[in-house]
């Protein structure tokens, strides 16, 4: 299998849409939070695939500002799940050497998992090797509106004027504001869409789409997506000597 690696440049940044962990468990005849918890177990595994094969940074979106909407026994078994994480996540993050950061908007989520996300970040903030982001109540339109607001305020502060709004500057507001923007997304189980999803980053990102849910995501179906990454032709909006 790594033999397929040799002389493929590896994406630096790769952000995942998690999708699916419902429809695995329907066709299994599961209750759809076992889907979940398979899905969690899918995302350590490739935390682990991702820095063995070269990546650096790894954002998944875990939890929409949407999904609030789904019904409230799922949401609560969702929100159960990811108290579950947290307790565990440092040993194992510091374990690996795994630099972790929640994105999104904290401020809706309940005080205890507010603190775990503390404590995970403050424990792991120094350690050197994959920088794991997880979005958790995130939303691409409401992290834009939150980077404005930020940006409204340095602007008063500062006494700027509206020409020394930057583009660098804006970007700085944002969530991933100090991370390089992704070079490659994916998104599982056939759905063809970005929902919402690192809105701004995207602009110059590779999209790959699989039909493979996502408690069925491996190592191998990820070299397959790095394969295909690179196959493509990123210009960045240049004309190379052939287009």
């Amino acid at each position: 299998m790594e033999d397929r690696l040799e002389g493929l440049k590896i994406p630096n940044h790769v952000a995942i849409i998690l999708d699916g962990n419902g429809r695995w468990a329907k066709a299994k005849g599961l209750p759809r939070n076992m889907g979940h918890i398979e899905g969690a177990k899918t995302v350590e595994q490739i935390c682990e695939d991702a820095y063995n094969l070269g990546i650096n940074y790894l954002t998944v979106y875990a939890f929409s500002t949407e999904n609030w909407n789904r019904p409230r026994d799922e949401v609560s078994a969702l929100m159960k799940l990811l108290r579950n994480y947290m307790k565990n996540s440092i040993a194992r993050s510091n374990k690996n050497n795994m630099k972790v950061r929640v994105i999104g908007d904290k401020t809706r989520l309940d005080d205890d998992i507010r603190k775990s996300i503390e404590e995970l970040e403050e424990a792991t903030k120094n350690n050197t090797g994959l920088h794991f982001q997880i979005a958790i109540n995130y939303g691409g339109r409401d992290e834009i509106v939150r980077a404005v607001k930020k940006t409204v305020n340095k602007v008063t502060k500062d006494g700027l004027g509206a020409d020394e709004i930057t583009e660098e500057m804006f970007n700085g507001m944002l969530d991933t504001g100090d991370m390089p923007d992704p070079d490659l997304l994916i998104r599982t189980c056939n759905e063809l869409r970005i929902s919402n999803f690192l809105l701004w980053q995207l602009a110059y990102t590779e999209f790959y789409f699989t039909p493979v849910p996502w408690p069925d995501f491996n190592k191998e179906e990820l070299i397959k997506a790095i394969e295909a990454y690179n196959g493509r032709d990123r210009r960045f909006g240049l004309v190379t000597e052939d287009k």
